[in-house]
């Protein structure tokens, strides 16, 4: 007899090895019917899979964030079907899941057309209306590569060639297509019924610029129509939100050719970041930092100590002088260990908290580059405590508070918290990982949060707690961190003191709440769509004179109000005082003050606000009394 555990904890027994289609049609029919997968064990499966053993066993339906995956997958495959179909010359070669979709690279004769685009998703849909099994298969390395050449598909073959000898691969077929995948796939093409191609873009072969350049067909795919009509309109507010598209209209920034992924912050764009950082400064200050400020550039030699060197050159920008080679700093931590290894330190000092506003640089491949979103030159509000391994909970419960409130601050109440676990290339023992995984499960334990784990996915030094924020249309960014790092410390001689009289290596916490600002301004605006809150704005308001014999009276007011620290400027222009309301709504400032011989005469302002709200009259020290409340509560 075989058990089958299933996720409520029952337990149906079968007299012989049963496919997971099966187990779902012992359950019910509905459940037969809307299966796409099951996880046996933990590894996601086809439904032909065929259950030889007691397994624990989940059936995975569209209802699933895996059976979702799967839908993926087999969409990206129902593309290449149609592609071979309109287009037999066309060669395949990869098709992945990614975020919301999946794409398709071709080798093609000649670029894909927008009439290809539609011509490929209605031979889709007609292809998934038959209704065709996916049916899997394997075959003998060898034999597959003769026959995928066989059929003219020389990247297949060349990816199949690449896999060790005694690895069998998997095919899988659908109608007259034929491809090798691993899966699983769903169980038949009908249970593709909500997908739509988005775009095309160019792909080096392998991911190398020295290879050939294909062509890469993205699409999404979803379970329900609603969502993908969700998912279109977020597409369409990201379009209007682009950080890139707000930069120009509101002048706050641009990049050029003579500093790929480096930007040019024009007055406005800069006033934004000045009050980023002002008030991480604040937070700094109030949470026990001391602001540091370390080197640009630093030795070769202490790079490879800190296991950088062996780890992340490719992305690091070296020089040389005087025969010794330098690298551009991509991080701030090892300098601020050099910092705190300056003086002798003791157990009473600890934690020592550093902050920096540090300037770091990493030479990113120029196809990620992506506004100021992906950049090389960026600025980290980057902090490092020095603790002992006793204190690391308590820190890390703290640091988490401060980041929620902070989130806050700047809009961001739905924030998801994940634990990325150790990567296979690591430093350290394993006994060391679990301590370090073990005390970041524990702080967020004690601030009462769920958490998702990441297995794989910390850096090579120590796992670190991240931060993802959902922004107003959905989106999820990952934003701050907190790591734990028993390695770097040690590797460059830093110690302390004990309270036995020892000489004891510290903890290290890398932690960052902003993360890149470059990256952080570049999200406020496209949350706000650009229309930032009245303390962030980089203009808070404008005065606009009805006629010249206002213009006195506008500046005074102006004067008033940068006088009491808000961010003012006057609208003198010869212009009729609607175009000057009109064109001013475009800046997206959070007011509009309107004077003319009637304000002036009884010494008001008329105030309109971003959303065209007319708040009538003011005097000035309403409107004042108006900005500092708003300021204060940062709404």
């Amino acid at each position: 007899m075989i058990s089958i555990t299933l996720p409520d904890g029952a337990v149906r027994q079968f007299p012989a090895p049963v496919s997971v289609h099966d187990v779902a049609a012992s359950i019910g029919p509905g459940l037969a019917k809307a299966a796409l997968a099951g996880k046996v064990d933990g590894k996601v499966v086809d439904t032909s899979y065929v259950v030889d053993r007691d397994a624990k066993l989940a059936i995975l339906t569209d209802k699933d964030a895996e059976g979702l995956e799967v839908i993926r997958h087999s969409t990206a495959h129902l593309l290449a079907y149609a592609v071979k179909e309109l287009f037999p010359d066309a060669q395949v070669t990869i098709g992945p899941v990614i975020e919301d979709g999946f794409y398709y690279d071709f080798s093609y004769q000649r670029p894909f057309t927008p009439e290809d685009l539609a011509a490929i998703e209605a031979r889709m849909a007609e292809l998934a209306r038959k209704d065709e099994p996916v049916v899997r298969s394997e075959m003998p390395r060898d034999d597959a590569v003769k026959f995928f050449e066989g059929m003219g598909e020389h990247y297949k073959a060349e990816i199949i060639a690449s896999i060790p000898t005694n690895e069998p691969i998997s095919l899988y077929r659908e109608g007259a297509f034929i491809d090798l995948c691993r899966g699983p796939h769903v169980p038949s093409t009908g249970k593709l019924k909500v997908f739509k191609l988005m775009k095309v873009a160019g792909a080096y072969w392998r991911g190398d610029s020295r290879n050939e350049m294909l062509q890469r067909i993205y699409g999404t795919a979803w379970a329900k129509k609603e969502e993908l009509d969700a998912y279109l309109h977020r597409i369409e507010e990201a379009e209007k939100r682009d950080h890139r598209k707000l930069g120009r209209q509101l002048d706050l920034f641009h990049t050029q050719d003579e500093a790929p992924g480096m930007v040019f912050w024009h007055p406005k764009g800069w006033s934004i970041w000045q009050q980023v950082e002002q008030y991480m400064r604040r937070i700094y200050q109030d949470h026990g930092y001391q602001e540091v400020k370390a080197p640009q550039i630093l030795d070769r030699t202490l790079w490879e100590r800190s296991g950088h060197w062996q780890n992340f050159k490719d992305n690091m920008f070296t020089t040389e002088s005087e025969k010794r080679d330098f690298a551009v700093k991509p991080m701030n931590c090892p300098g601020h260990v050099l910092i705190f290894n300056a003086g002798l330190r003791s157990y009473r000092e600890l934690p020592l908290r550093y902050g920096e506003f540090g300037a770091c640089h990493r030479n990113e491949p120029s196809g990620a580059l992506h506004g100021i979103m992906r950049v090389r030159a960026f600025t980290q509000d980057d902090g490092h405590i020095f603790c002992t391994e006793e204190q690391i909970q308590s820190e890390c419960v703290a640091f988490n508070r401060v980041a929620l409130a902070v989130y806050r601050d700047f809009g961001f109440t739905d924030v998801a918290i994940k634990i990325a676990l150790r990567p296979e290339q690591r430093l350290g023992d394993d006994a060391t990982w679990d301590r370090a995984e073990d005390a970041l499960r524990n702080a967020l334990r004690e601030c009462g949060v769920a958490w998702q784990e990441l297995p794989g996915e910390g850096a090579f030094y120590g796992p670190k707690i991240e931060y993802h924020l959902k922004d107003s249309i959905g989106r999820s960014w990952q934003c701050g961190t907190m790591q734990v790092d028993f390695q770097m410390p040690g590797r460059l001689g830093a110690e302390y003191v004990a309270a036995d009289d020892t000489r004891q290596v510290p903890v290290m916490l890398h932690r960052a709440i902003v993360g890149s600002l470059e990256r952080f301004i570049g999200m406020l605006l496209e949350h706000y769509a650009g229309a930032l809150p009245l303390w962030l704005a980089p203009q808070q308001a404008v005065v606009l004179a009805i006629t010249d014999r206002s213009a006195v009276y506008a500046q005074k007011i102006v004067g008033a109000l940068r006088a009491a620290g808000f961010r003012a400027a006057a609208d003198l222009r010869n212009e009729k005082i609607n175009y000057k309301i009109r064109e001013q709504s475009l800046q997206k400032l959070p007011y509009q003050l309107i004077v003319g011989d009637k304000e002036q005469q009884a010494d008001t302002v008329a105030v309109r606000t971003r959303g065209g709200e007319d708040l009538g009259a003011m005097s000035l020290d309403a409107l004042l009394e108006r900005l500092r409340t708003e300021t204060a509560d940062r709404r």
